[in-house]
C-alpha cells in the first residue's frame, strides 16, 4: 500500500489482481484520521443530492405529476427524547450544514447517469422532462428552533420541493451527533472504535452468508453514522456477500459503486392523500387511490405497498382485489413474522399463490431478526431486507471508554401538514404514530384499531 495525502486523512491506494489478469487501484479512507481531523471551518456532511435514497426520486417524479401544487411540511421527530439533541449538536454547525445543503444542484455527470442507467430492469425509469427539470432543483429554505432541549426543524412548501429534505436532514443531525461525541478523542481512541465497529459488522456478514440466497440491501442513510462509514460498510457488504447483496438504497453509493439503486415508495404518500380527502369516504380510500396512481406511474418491481401507515388489518380489509395482484408488501412497523404472516394468509385468501409473492422486510432488522424471519418464510414467499440502521449506526459497545454515546437514536422526518390540514400516521405500533391527537382519534375511529400492538422502538 502507497499512502497518498489527502485533507483530512491518508487514503491508501491498495493494488488488487482481478480474474482479467489486470491490476486494479481500490481506494480504502482511513476513517479515523479522517475522523479525528476537522480543522477547517465546514466539513460538508452532505456534497450531492444524490446523496439520498432512492425511494425519494421515484417519489418524487410521481409527486410532480399529480401533486405539483400542493404545499407540505415536513418535521423531525426525535423519538429518542432521552438524548436532547439540542444540547449535543451546536446550533450554529447545524444551520451551516443545512445552509451549505442548500447550494446543492445536481451536477450534469448524475443527470446523466439517472438519465441513462437502467433500474429495476427499466430503461429510462425517469422522463427526459423530469430530468431537466432537476437541473434547476434546490432544498428549500428551512426553519429552525430549540424547544426544551430539542430541535424543532421544519420544511415548508411545495411537496416537489421540500420531500427532498427527509434524508439530507437526518444524515446531517446523525452524524453531527456522531462528531459530536467522538470530539476530543485521540487518534488511536478513534482507531480502536472503528476496528471494533469494523470487527462487528464483519462477524454479521459471516453469518450472513451461511444464508443460502439471502436477498438483502443497504437502508441505513437516514441513520449513518456517517457517510464515509456507510460507505465503508456498503463496500464491506458488497465483498463480504457477494451477489446475495442486490444493492443499496442510496443513490450516490449505487452509482458510485455500480450497484442496483433500490426503493420503491414511503409513507407519505398515503399520509398526504389521507390529510386531502374531504370527508371520512375519502379518508378511508386514501391509500388506495394513491396507489392507483402510483401503479399508473410505475409497474413491475416497483409494485411494492406498504400497508402500516394507517394500520395493516385495515389495510388488508378494504383493500381492492388488483392490489392482490401486485408484486409483494413491504411490511414495516409490526414484527416481521406476525405481519407477513398476516399478509401470506391473506394473498391465499385472495387465490393468489404466496410462492410467487415478495415481502421486504425492512424495520430495525438485523442478524438475529433476519436470520428468524428468513429461517421462518424459506421456500413460502419471496423474501428480501432492507438492512438500516443497525447496518450503517451500529456502534452499540465499541467506545473504548465503554459510554453509549454512540448507540444509535430513533429519529425520523414526516408529513406533519397537507395546505394546512393536519397529517397522520397511526401505524402498527402506536409508539410510531404522529399527528395531533384529535386527527389521530378521527383516523382511529375510520380506520380502527385493530393489530395495533405497542412496543419500544429503538432505531
Amino acid at each position: 500500500p502507497q499512502p497518498r495525502r489527502r485533507r483530512g486523512g491518508i487514503r491508501l491506494t491498495l493494488a488488487r489482481r482481478h480474474p482479467d489478469g489486470y491490476e486494479r487501484a481500490m481506494t480504502v479512507t482511513d476513517i479515523a484520521t479522517r475522523t479525528y481531523n476537522h480543522g477547517w471551518r465546514l466539513d460538508p456532511i452532505v456534497r450531492s443530492l444524490l446523496d439520498t435514497d432512492f425511494y425519494k426520486l421515484l417519489m418524487l417524479q410521481m409527486i410532480r405529476e399529480f401533486y405539483p401544487d400542493n404545499q407540505v411540511t415536513f418535521s423531525v421527530i426525535n423519538r429518542s427524547k432521552h438524548v436532547r439533541l439540542a444540547e449535543v449538536i451546536d446550533e450554529s454547525e447545524l444551520r451551516a450544514q443545512l445552509d451549505h445543503a442548500r447550494t446543492i444542484r445536481f451536477t450534469k455527470n448524475e443527470l446523466i447517469w439517472l438519465a441513462g442507467n437502467t433500474f429495476y430492469g427499466k430503461t429510462q425509469m425517469f422522463s427526459p422532462d423530469f430530468i431537466n427539470w432537476l437541473a434547476n432543483f434546490r432544498l428549500p429554505e428551512y426553519e429552525l428552533t430549540k424547544v426544551d432541549g430539542q430541535y424543532e426543524l421544519h420544511f415548508h412548501g411545495p411537496w416537489t420541493h421540500t420531500t427532498m429534505w427527509e434524508i439530507p436532514a437526518l444524515a446531517i443531525l446523525n452524524e453531527l451527533r456522531s462528531r459530536q461525541m467522538m470530539k476530543g478523542k485521540g487518534r488511536f481512541e478513534l482507531d480502536v472504535l472503528y476496528a471494533r465497529a469494523k470487527a462487528k459488522l464483519w462477524a454479521k456478514v459471516e453469518r450472513l452468508r451461511k444464508l443460502e440466497n439471502l436477498r438483502l440491501s443497504d437502508f441505513g442513510t437516514r441513520r449513518r453514522h456517517g457517510f464515509l462509514w456507510q460507505r465503508w460498510c456498503v463496500e464491506a457488504v458488497k465483498e463480504g456477500l457477494g451477489a446475495s447483496f442486490t444493492g443499496t438504497s442510496n443513490v450516490l453509493l449505487a452509482m458510485d459503486n455500480d450497484l442496483e439503486a433500490i426503493g420503491t415508495n414511503a409513507h407519505e404518500l398515503p399520509m398526504v392523500a389521507a390529510a386531502l380527502a374531504n370527508d371520512d369516504t375519502e379518508l378511508r380510500w386514501a391509500p388506495y387511490r394513491i396507489l392507483d396512481q402510483w401503479r399508473h406511474t410505475y409497474g413491475g418491481n416497483l409494485l411494492i405497498a406498504l400497508p402500516d401507515a394507517f394500520g395493516t388489518k385495515p389495510f388488508l380489509r378494504d383493500a381492492p382485489d388488483w392490489v392482490a395482484d401486485w408484486t409483494g408488501f413491504r411490511p414495516d412497523s409490526a414484527p416481521p413474522i406476525a405481519a407477513g404472516e398476516e399478509i401470506v394468509k391473506w394473498w391465499k385468501q385472495k387465490g393468489r399463490d404466496p410462492r410467487e409473492k415478495l415481502l421486504v422486510f425492512s424495520d430495525g432488522m438485523d442478524v438475529d431478526s433476519i436470520e428468524e424471519t428468513y429461517r421462518h418464510f424459506a421456500g413460502r414467499v419471496r423474501i428480501s431486507f432492507g438492512w438500516g440502521t443497525n447496518l450503517t449506526n451500529d456502534f452499540i459497545g465499541c467506545m473504548p471508554d465503554g459510554s453509549n454515546n454512540l448507540d444509535p437514536i430513533s429519529i425520523v422526518c414526516k408529513v406533519t401538514s397537507v395546505d394546512g390540514r393536519p397529517a397522520v400516521k397511526l401505524s402498527d405500533n402506536p409508539e410510531k404514530a404522529t399527528g395531533i391527537q384529535s386527527e389521530v382519534d378521527r383516523y382511529l375511529r375510520v380506520f380502527g384499531n385493530a393489530g395495533r400492538v405497542r412496543a419500544a422502538v429503538h432505531v
